[in-house]
């Protein structure tokens, strides 16, 4: 399978052969299942202190019966303040909870590694579809070949400025102003310091990511992965395939090192 490969100007400079990995059937399910449980490696452990909520002198009722009161635990003491209320158990104002996160609870989720490397060439080739990356979302008018191969000059770029019109002229702007219209949020979101919510534009996977991860810094949406770094969550972030892509030619040849069993399967096959 050939696409065509596109100078940083816009213009076709020649074709150039997809890697095997580029065949790999698109499988949505595998996908999402990768991107959660690589998602899970993130999360932090939570938990309560042990005597949250019961650092209080509450007792109930000895007898509890005969009282003609509730059986709850009620605050001891006198002179105003909280005595008489219930307190130091569940159920309660300023008690404990039931039954709180503790921070021993498994939240590492493993994945079997092929499982893990068919999902992550799947959505490599998935970047290949135009209508899979037109159903997230992006703008992709006047965009013919997919997936978007440029030549190398374009891991040489560390300035704005430059990555600006390689970004018009490769048709990719639109999809950069996109996330401009987004409304901020309101309610607690915005309270709590995250009214603003980026969104997901452009990926650049380049062979070295030294200098254009410079250039690209400014525009907001738009990232950049060496092949090494390359994952799922990069490819199909909320595990919705699939983003925007731009492989560099050093990119292809780098990727078509990655080996997999349902690769050699299918050379064997062909």
């Amino acid at each position: 399978m050939k696409t065509s490969l596109l100078t940083i100007k816009g213009t076709k400079d020649s074709e150039v052969e997809l890697p095997l990995i580029f065949s790999t059937p698109f499988r949505a399910e595998l996908i999402h299942k990768a991107f959660t449980n690589l998602t899970s490696h993130k999360f932090q452990p939570q938990g309560r202190h042990p005597t949250a909520g019961m650092d209080v002198v509450a007792r109930s009722n000895d007898p509890p019966t005969g009282q003609h009161q509730a059986r709850i635990a009620k605050m001891k003491g006198g002179g105003g303040g909280r005595q008489g209320q219930a307190g130091g158990v569940a159920s309660v104002r300023g008690g404990r909870q039931a039954h709180p996160p503790i921070v021993d609870r498994v939240i590492f989720k493993k994945l079997n590694k092929k499982e893990n490397k068919l999902a992550f060439c799947s959505a490599i080739a998935a970047t290949a579809s135009k209508d899979l990356v037109k159903s997230r979302g992006h703008k992709i008018e006047g965009i013919e070949s997919f997936p978007i191969v440029v030549t190398n000059d374009i891991e040489s770029i560390s300035k704005a400025s430059d990555i600006f019109k390689v970004l018009e002229d490769l048709k990719l702007m639109k999809d950069v102003e996109r996330l401009q219209a987004r409304k901020p949020r309101t309610g607690k979101s915005s309270l709590r310091g995250r009214s603003k919510k980026v969104g997901k534009s452009v990926l650049f996977v380049t062979k070295d990511a030294s200098k254009i991860s410079k250039a690209c810094g400014a525009l907001p949406g738009v990232e950049v992965r060496s092949v090494k770094e390359l994952s799922v969550l990069d490819l199909a972030p909320g595990s919705d395939p699939i983003r925007l892509t731009v492989y560099s030619k050093a990119a292809i040849e780098e990727i078509a090192k990655i080996k997999s069993t349902h690769l050699e399967l299918m050379v064997k096959v062909r």
